[in-house]
């Protein structure tokens, strides 16, 4: 039922991100669930048919009670607000991974409506298609060459935005193998339900193949193809390219204005990073 979903991880990060979520929860429910039994308690007590019930209405005043009703939820507050405010802090999404394996870097570039794929290190390209190794840190940069996206693949944890002439970033990782569901949780236009694309954990052998897929292919990315690439398009299929422009990642950026520096937890209020990986392990 949660298959893909942070409920049912891949990674470490949502792994830590559902931890999170349930403590939250089970903190919040030591008010909710007192609330819920002593209303049940008091509307049987005073029920019609009871008639021997002891009603004392004149407890107003009363330094006990009212020590009891602020003392739970205020330690409630404060405990909370310590749980989220470290274990947020921990899930740093520009905080590398610890592994011994070097990180899989690849630049991922938001359109109207699809998600472009460049591997730097490979100098290959992929549309609405994300292929990486499993076991391997994965360090997505992003940037938007339309207007503000956001990434999300909820089976490895993480959601972060991505802007024109900014770039932001995010670190995963995937623990096994599998295909997972990735889209812009962004609404921004007609296509936004549509702009959707696979994220695939593959062992090292299947990640060289798809490597080998995409060098064999035909088609270049370069300025020119770029620029029919980014035409609005709903539902585009899946393409591969078999070279990228030199630094067209940094072109694109440059194109809307880019300033000189990553945007990180300094710039929190443009970037707004939503969650990340425990990595200090």
């Amino acid at each position: 039922m949660f298959k893909d979903t942070m409920l049912d991880p891949a990674g470490p990060v949502s792994a830590v991100t559902r931890d999170l979520f349930f403590d939250s929860v089970g903190l919040m429910l030591i008010v909710v669930v007192p609330v819920f039994v002593l209303t049940a308690l008091v509307v049987w007590r005073y029920r019609a048919g009871n008639r021997d019930a002891k009603y004392t209405p004149h407890w107003g005043g009363s330094r006990i009670i009212e020590a009891g009703l602020w003392f739970m939820p205020v330690l409630i507050v404060v405990m909370l607000g310590f749980v989220v405010w470290t274990r947020t802090h921990a899930l740093d999404p520009y905080k590398p991974i610890a592994s011994s394996q070097p990180p899989l870097v690849v630049q991922a570039v938001a359109l109207d409506w699809q998600w472009l794929f460049i591997y730097p290190d490979e100098n290959i390209g992929a549309v609405n298609r994300l292929v990486f190794p499993v076991g391997r840190p994965l360090t997505i940069e992003l940037t938007s060459d339309s207007v503000m996206n956001s990434l999300s693949i909820p089976a490895l944890g993480g959601q972060i935005y991505a802007m024109a002439g900014m770039r932001t970033e995010l670190n995963l990782l995937a623990d096994r193998v599998g295909i997972y569901d990735g889209r812009n949780t962004m609404f921004n236009g007609d296509g936004f339900s549509a702009q959707t694309f696979t994220a695939e954990a593959v062992d090292a052998a299947a990640y060289q193949s798809f490597v080998a897929q995409a060098r064999a292919g035909k088609d270049a990315l370069d300025a020119a193809s770029f620029a029919t690439l980014a035409e609005p398009t709903v539902a585009g299929p899946v393409r591969l390219y078999s070279t990228v422009e030199p630094n067209l990642f940094h072109t694109i950026m440059a194109s809307h204005g880019s300033m000189p520096h990553m945007a990180g937890p300094a710039d929190a209020s443009t970037t707004t990073p939503v969650s990340h990986a425990e990595h200090a392990q």
